[in-house]
């Protein structure tokens, strides 16, 4: 009997202390669970959009975005006071179409300043969506984007005010593929991504007289700008439900810009011109901030800055723009 009671009392010792630390691992479980950050909804961020990269999403079938920007881009003097805004209707839940009216005004140092707000060329835009993020999955949203530039801005002709040339006098087309994804971080709060990469080939500009293409008053041509391929990449971070911390990087390359012609100067044979402008990169970023009224409305402040690089002039772009979706 004692040596049975001697068992039983080990047993129940050895019961109590596995009873203990079960009770243990469940209680740091449990503080492990209520320090643990909240993973924050996919509703619960509101997006204006960051600044330049385009969203790989299209609109569902009925909807419309409208999205106007007011910039300024600043160079040694010149300011390049513009507009453009965004109108896209959602034709079907894949697809996307809409355009990109333009206009500005340019002031110069020391020479005459447009002698009014003009037109820039205007783009006509359609985006079709291929595939759609789904959390838990690492595919992106990724979309194909086709672009007409329509020359509608003055470009030649120009006389003694260069400054009212605000387009390139030909029709470019411009296909890109945008992508987008989602990321928790953390502390539980979204980052939202987005891919551009884009290939822009112009076509050639019948040009006479002073122009965009730096012609004189007595020139008699065409032009064609060169290719552009485009790579940007942005990352917006949801602060809070209604403001956002957004941020673009960028990289252009340009082909050679190829002018030919005569200049046919007064009282002299002509004079036959053949230039091309040099090949050219530029690298630029453009921190911004979002506000969000609701998911439907929102406004963005932000600067773009083009740091140079090679035949590319130092820019910096200070911008504002509404979102809105309906």
């Amino acid at each position: 009997m004692g040596v049975r009671r001697a068992a039983t009392k080990k047993g129940f010792r050895r019961h109590l202390a596995a009873g203990l630390l079960a009770g243990l691992a469940s209680s740091a479980a449990m503080g492990q669970d209520a320090v643990a950050p909240i993973r924050q909804a996919r509703d619960d961020a509101w997006w204006t959009g960051p600044m330049l990269a385009n969203g790989a999403e299209t609109l569902p079938a009925g909807h419309v975005l409208i999205e106007p920007y007011i910039y300024d881009v600043t160079t040694p003097g010149v300011d390049a006071f513009g507009s453009r805004a965004y109108v896209l209707y959602g034709l079907t839940d894949r697809l996307t179409v809409g355009m990109i009216p333009i206009i500005g005004y340019n002031r110069v140092s020391g020479a005459p300043n447009s002698s009014g707000i003009g037109l820039g060329d205007q783009i006509l835009q359609a985006q079709y969506r291929l595939i759609r993020f789904h959390e838990g999955s690492w595919v992106p949203t990724v979309s194909l984007m086709l672009q007409e530039t329509v020359p509608t801005g003055r470009y030649d002709r120009l006389g003694r005010r260069p400054a009212n040339g605000m387009g390139g006098g030909a029709y470019a087309t411009t296909l890109g593929v945008n992508m987008q994804s989602y990321f928790w971080m953390p502390n539980g709060r979204i980052l939202r991504a987005r891919l551009n990469v884009t290939g822009t080939v112009p076509g050639r500009a019948d040009v006479a007289g002073v122009s965009t293409y730096g012609t004189g008053e007595y020139f008699q041509g065409h032009a064609r700008a060169g290719r552009n391929v485009y790579v940007g990449a942005a990352v917006e971070y949801s602060l809070t439900t209604r403001w956002v911390l957004a941020l673009d990087l960028t990289y252009s390359h340009n082909g050679d810009t190829v002018v030919k012609g005569f200049d046919f100067l007064p009282g002299a044979e002509p004079l036959r011109v053949n230039r091309k402008s040099g090949r050219s990169d530029a690298v630029g970023y453009a921190p911004a901030i979002e506000y969000n009224w609701s998911p439907n409305v929102g406004v963005l402040f932000g600067v773009r800055v083009v740091a140079g690089g090679h035949n590319t002039q130092r820019s910096v772009t200070p911008a504002i723009a509404l979102n809105y979706v309906h």
